[in-house]
């Protein structure tokens, strides 16, 4: 039986992420930690993959999504003392949110540019906003907000409906893990799906795609929202892991997962998430050298990426590949394989 393209790449994701959640059989606890947060961030960058390389929908204020799904977990969990419905609310907070954004954004035929602004607007009004609420009158139930100091005791993930049987940091890793494969395959069977194929019918052109009968402004909601539940998810994960700050709102988070989907190449689902976890352990592993200065050498990083492949990385790599193939065909196998 010949697999489709996306069935194929479901494949490999479920082999790569059956690989990867053996981690914790050989890895320590802070490996574990850190490799969660990696995860988050393949969620989030996922996240903006979708919208922005399917959907054509530049979102400078992914962020505030991110932030939300964190906060939200933070809030849920601390005042149920179980962290099992802290999951759902914090993706139905960072949707809802985005519908009710995404409404005045598309209805107002708002266009790219306006667009990215409003949201990265959005967000650092969230910033600022979070970071005034320092002090005791600023609290959710049993939750302070806690201003720029943010919520430190944010309770770590526990079993399903088992509040005193808390994950370890290797069970959290592999849910982490299991969360970003199914939600990779998912994007994927999205993309081939009608909707999907609308998705993309719009971000190539808008005009035609609803003289062919689409609803433009109710697909890219559809999908704006969609995005938004992945980001608030991935906040959700990385508030399980460390916990939730202002930062999260914050100018640098929102653009680091812009880097992190332009290093690994817009218009793909896997290269974002390959670009964050290499961009991210770039970044750890520059942080323990004094005098670097990390943000420095990742902007020398993103400008040498953008001029030597503006594609990304995983169009070097597709590159590589058909030359590889090319070079063990030979040259008659090659043309006839091309045509």
């Amino acid at each position: 039986m010949k697999l489709h393209d996306y069935q194929r790449s479901i494949l490999w994701a479920l082999i790569v992420g059956g690989v990867a959640i053996s981690l914790p059989l050989v890895a320590e606890t802070y490996t574990l930690i850190n490799a969660t947060i990696y995860v988050s961030a393949a969620i989030f960058a996922l996240s903006l993959a979708l919208i922005w390389g399917y959907g054509g929908i530049l979102c400078f204020g992914q962020a505030a999504f991110f932030g939300l799904g964190g906060y939200a977990y933070a809030l849920t969990s601390i005042n149920f003392g179980d962290t099992t419905l802290a999951i759902p609310i914090a993706v139905a907070t960072a949707t809802i949110f985005a519908v009710m954004l995404g409404y005045f954004l598309f209805y107002g035929r708002l266009g790219d540019v306006y667009l990215g602004v409003i949201t990265l607007t959005v967000t650092l009004i969230l910033f600022k906003l979070i970071n005034s609420t320092a002090g005791d009158a600023y609290r959710v139930g049993k939750a302070r907000l806690g201003g720029f100091n943010g919520i430190p005791n944010t309770p770590p993930l526990n079993w399903p409906f088992q509040p005193d049987h808390i994950a370890t940091p290797g069970e959290t890793y592999v849910a982490a893990s299991v969360a970003l494969v199914l939600l990779y395959a998912f994007c994927k069977w999205l993309l081939v799906t009608r909707f999907g194929r609308a998705v993309i019918a719009i971000r190539e052109n808008e005009v035609r795609a609803e003289l062919l009968g689409y609803n433009s402004r109710l697909v890219k909601l559809a999908i704006f929202s969609i995005g938004a539940a992945i980001a608030g998810l991935s906040g959700a994960v990385f508030a399980t892991t460390v916990f939730v700050s202002p930062t999260m709102f914050s100018l640098g988070a929102a653009a680091q997962v812009l880097i992190w989907v332009i290093v690994g190449g817009l218009g793909t689902l896997v290269g974002p998430i390959i670009g964050s976890i290499v961009v991210q352990m770039l970044t750890s592993a520059l942080g323990t050298v004094e005098w670097i200065n990390p943000n420095f050498v990742l902007g020398v990083v993103l400008v040498a990426v953008v001029l030597v492949a503006p594609k990304g990385l995983m169009h070097v790599f597709e590159l590589l590949k058909t030359v590889t193939r090319k070079k063990r065909l030979g040259p008659e196998e090659s043309a006839h394989d091309q045509a």
